[in-house]
């Protein structure tokens, strides 16, 4: 019985979501569309005191472009969020064409060192898209999502 118990109490634990990102995540580097190396930390201050949706998407990924029209639809109903777009695309120049070819408005930046890096770590990041909503405090409310038509965006953005 007891080890029934013990074996509840971790799963119930390791179902929890974190609400903050991790030190080693915020100090990774990216590289914005003026090719200037910034900290996923700096990236937040950015839109400090906003709630931000961050996509991590790629040009090559079939189920990231055909979320983008709903993506398009969310951002005109909620335009006092912040969008910040994180690529996962495999080259610089492939990265900033397909922002290019899609329209996509927002705060976009390339993750140089892709899923493997800390913050790719830390989400466990396996699939995109994937949505992520961090309040005005800087807290994630919502940590995963896979399609932009999931309810549970528009509630964090709503909260």
């Amino acid at each position: 019985m007891k080890k029934l118990l013990l074996l509840v109490f971790l799963v119930l634990i390791s179902c929890e979501k974190p609400t903050q990102f991790t030190s080693e995540a915020l100090q990774e580097k990216f590289t914005n569309l003026n090719q200037d190396e910034v900290t996923f930390q700096k990236i937040l201050d950015k839109h400090k005191g906003k709630k931000i949706l961050i996509d991590v998407w790629a040009s090559w990924c079939r189920d990231c472009v055909v979320s983008l029209q709903d993506l398009k639809n969310l951002q005109s109903k909620n335009s006092e969020v912040s969008y910040v777009f994180l690529s996962l695309d495999r080259t610089v120049h492939s990265w900033e064409k397909g922002i290019d070819r899609f329209q996509m408005q927002g705060d976009h930046y390339f993750m140089k060192e892709g899923k493997k890096g800390e913050l790719g770590d830390f989400l466990n990041l396996w699939w995109i898209p994937r949505y992520i909503v961090v309040n005005e405090l800087g807290q994630i409310t919502l940590f995963k999502a896979t399609k932009i038509t999931d309810k549970k965006i528009l509630e964090a953005l709503k909260k």
